[in-house]
């Protein structure tokens, strides 16, 4: 059987912008037989994220994120069908998912990597695994609980950067559920804002590109900042740490805009705000979703309730098209949306493959 594979093209270099031409799309033979303990399954859905582009580099930096390899096959979360089992735990039609699941139309996989989900956890939307009621809803919920130290009813004002991104948006919405007072949100368009406000709950939202940052942030957050989710790191971090109170909270969750930097992670503060941060007793501990996985079951329990109710938003965008991995991947990176209106588009980025491939 022939099938289609998205493999690593070429590297971007340490401090290099990732292109869709690091991808390329070329066909495979699958192998007919499926051995025991083995399964295959048919791709639904796959994800790009942030944290992939540290898998671009010959070395990822981390002890726990393995590089991606020239001419071999990329991989990723993903979530698929069975079409033919041979492991005890599975059979056919169950849906399942994985975070190593190579960038194929089709795969034979152990079974033992997977997953099995309920559609019903989900009213039926199975790429919602891949995103607000998968790894990144539990990053979004563990970080939260975890690094934030919210107590309801004690008037926190929380901020969070990257916050149209896929954890972003998720975070400033949990933060609300959880006792925050006030949520604002930094972002880079207008249609960004609007959509943090307007869909999502946020009380209110800056667009970094327009204006005084420090300015507008000391307006809307005017008693300081007691809790920050972090995705951005640089610049904007900085000066929200400059606005941060005494005994407060940093969540860091990505530094996406260091990615493309050859530093150590997380990224040394610069020595001015990082003297603020010891002074005023702020916590900058290093986060990691996978320490957690104890709490994995009840967390992804948990977002499913808050879905269902109504409480938590969530919005997708979808392009289908294995070849359109690459152009997906760099969007992903510079913020961009695809093929989608602000209205319904959020920024987290699910390639959704044809159903007949």
């Amino acid at each position: 059987m022939i099938v289609q594979r998205v493999v690593l093209n070429s590297r971007p270099g340490k401090n290099g912008h990732p292109v869709a031409e690091n991808f390329r799309v070329e066909e495979v033979n699958l192998p007919d037989c499926v051995n025991e303990g083995q399964v295959q399954v048919r791709t639904l859905y796959l994800s790009v994220d942030p944290y992939m582009r540290c898998r671009m580099n010959e070395d990822t930096g981390s002890d726990y994120i393995t590089p991606w390899q020239l001419s071999q096959v990329v991989d990723g979360g993903g979530v698929g069908i069975i079409e033919e089992s041979k492991h005890t735990n599975f059979m056919k039609g169950d849906f399942v998912t994985s975070f190593y699941w190579p960038w194929q139309t089709k795969v034979i996989l152990d079974g033992n990597i997977l997953e099995k989900v309920d559609p019903q956890l989900v009213n039926g939307h199975l790429s919602y695994f891949l995103g607000a009621i998968g790894m990144p809803g539990l990053t979004s919920l563990i970080g939260v609980q975890e690094k934030g130290h919210i107590t309801a009813g004690s008037n926190q004002t929380m901020v969070v950067s990257g916050a149209a991104g896929a954890c972003g948006s998720l975070a400033g919405q949990i933060g609300h559920l959880l006792g925050c007072s006030r949520v604002v949100g930094i972002c880079g368009t207008p249609e960004k804002c609007l959509f943090l406000t307007s869909e999502l709950g946020f009380d209110a939202a800056i667009n970094y590109k327009e204006g005084n940052v420090a300015e507008q942030l000391h307006k809307l957050c005017p008693a300081g900042v007691d809790v920050y989710f972090d995705n951005v790191g640089g610049d904007i971090s900085d000066t929200v740490i400059s606005q941060m109170n005494q005994n407060s909270h940093i969540i860091l969750c990505g530094q996406i805009s260091q990615y493309n930097k050859d530093v150590p992670y997380p990224p040394p503060l610069p020595p001015a705000i990082e003297a603020i941060q010891k002074e005023r007793n702020i916590t900058r501990e290093r986060f990691l979703v996978l320490n957690y996985k104890d709490k994995f079951e009840s967390g992804i329990l948990q977002l499913s309730q808050w879905f269902k109710e109504g409480k938590l938003k969530i919005k997708e965008t979808m392009i289908n098209g294995l070849e359109n991995m690459g152009a997906a991947f760099q969007s992903m990176m510079t913020g961009g949306d695809i093929d989608y209106p602000p209205s319904t588009a959020s920024y987290r980025k699910i390639i959704a493959l044809p159903r007949g491939i």
